[in-house]
């Protein structure tokens, strides 16, 4: 795959002619096309998953808002328990990065057949806490082999194809949950029946077709790295002030499945139609994943990344307005959804990546998400009992207050320059 670099060179045997620039062509590296491709099949059967299970627990298990918060807090803050262990396993040993991805791969693998026979919320909490596990091993040594496969300057597009094509599993996945709910009898044990078969098929690919080495230092030259605590990480000012907004607006960032209930509820949609709406998030996202990546690398991945949440911030605003429920309003709100997703995810991943050598780069992504994904958790919890108290319309306009307040602190925590600018040259 070949994406149009904005650096540019003198044409071969013309340098120092005093010749006009010419554009050069920038590879996506296979690694990351690799590592893509596992993404978006393990994204096909995760958000299978996802697509269905608020519905399930909350209109099949009759589980409270709080109840539900609880459980999804589970799913997302385990993940953050263990994504810094991942990250610094990753980094012990030449190629433990794909060892460890494997890992984690394979454990929320073996976790989708198990929600066949885990009914009560207890067990269930207890899978998805174990297939959160497997998502915060492999999180930050995934990142860090995309990082390492590309060339600094393309960072944000190689992450940006990455997450261009791991979102393309996301929006197949709530498309084959729909077919697979409104075709099988058990919908929601053929879910998982097919969830957990696809899942499998992603580790294959990861085993076979993702080399163990990446980088861009000579094999001759690589050493292993010394473990590496958090206390040092965290002295590096780029890694402390990306960690400190990564949590202040993950605190104040409502999980996905709760905006999809609260948008549900406004427009009174039927069980059926439910795992569609994140379509729409996912198309978008899908669409601008690539352009926000390659703007980040152009203008700024940090400026890009508070951007995104603005875009969330007005999301918000849509859900909250004092109008009636209407079909228009889910254009707007899984739009701007999914422009928050493309400039934040990958984005940040990328910005982080700029700050951390790469002897240690899986432990330094994973001290950012470890803290963005508590920072979430701990919102899921704090959302679901603000709605549980209060009514769904008064919990997110609390949410936009606090996320209008965080984005503004985030942005003057990162006002100061960075390793991520570009140079004049790039502009």
């Amino acid at each position: 795959m070949y994406l149009a670099d904005s650096r540019t060179t003198p044409a071969a045997g013309t340098a120092g002619r005093g010749t006009g620039p010419v554009r050069r062509a920038v590879v996506v590296p296979g690694t990351v096309l690799a590592l893509g491709t596992v993404s978006l099949i393990t994204d096909v059967s995760s958000e299978m998953v996802t697509a269905v299970l608020p519905l399930y627990l909350v209109a099949g298990l009759g589980l409270s808002p709080l109840g539900f918060g609880l459980l999804d807090g589970v799913y997302n803050g385990v993940s953050a328990l263990v994504r810094f262990a991942g990250g610094r396993l990753s980094d012990r040993r030449e190629g433990g990065h794909k060892t460890v991805a494997v890992i984690g791969y394979g454990l929320s693998a073996l976790c989708k057949p198990l929600l066949l026979v885990a009914h009560g919320v207890p067990l269930i909490g207890a899978v998805l806490a174990a297939d959160r596990t497997g998502k915060g091993l492999r999180t930050a040594p995934r990142d860090a082999m995309i990082s390492m496969a590309s060339e600094p300057a393309g960072r944000g597009r190689a992450f940006g194809v990455h997450r261009a094509m791991d979102t393309a599993g996301a929006l197949l996945g709530p498309l084959l949950a729909f077919l697979v709910l409104r075709a099988a009898a058990e919908g929601y044990d053929a879910v998982f029946t097919v969830s957990g078969c696809v899942a499998a098929l992603g580790v294959l690919v990861l085993l076979l077709f993702v080399p163990g080495r990446t980088g861009t230092t000579p094999p001759a030259r690589r050493t292993t790295a010394e473990p590496v605590s958090l206390r040092e990480l965290l002295r590096r000012p780029e890694v402390r002030r990306l960690t400190c907004c990564a949590v202040l607006l993950g605190l104040t960032t409502v999980s996905d499945s709760f905006l999809y209930l609260t948008l549900q509820r406004r427009l009174d949609l039927s069980e059926s139609w439910f795992p569609l709406l994140p379509l729409g998030t996912a198309g978008a996202f899908l669409l601008l994943a690539v352009p926000f990546g390659a703007i980040a690398d152009r203008f700024g991945r940090r400026r890009l990344f508070l951007c995104g949440h603005l875009a969330l911030l007005a999301a918000y605003g849509v859900l909250v307005a004092p109008v009636g429920g209407s079909v228009a309003l889910v254009c707007p709100v899984l739009a701007l959804h999914g422009s928050f997703y493309a400039a934040t995810d990958g984005v940040l991943a990328a910005a982080t990546a700029d700050a951390v050598p790469e002897a240690v780069r899986g432990s330094g992504l994973a001290v950012v998400q470890t803290g963005q994904a508590a920072a979430r958790f701990v919102c899921s919890i704090a959302f679901g009992a603000a709605w549980t108290a209060w009514g769904d319309r008064t919990a997110l306009g609390a949410a936009s207050a606090g996320l209008a307040v965080s984005a503004a602190v985030s942005a003057l925590l990162l006002r100061t320059p960075s390793p991520d600018t570009p140079p004049e040259s790039a502009r």
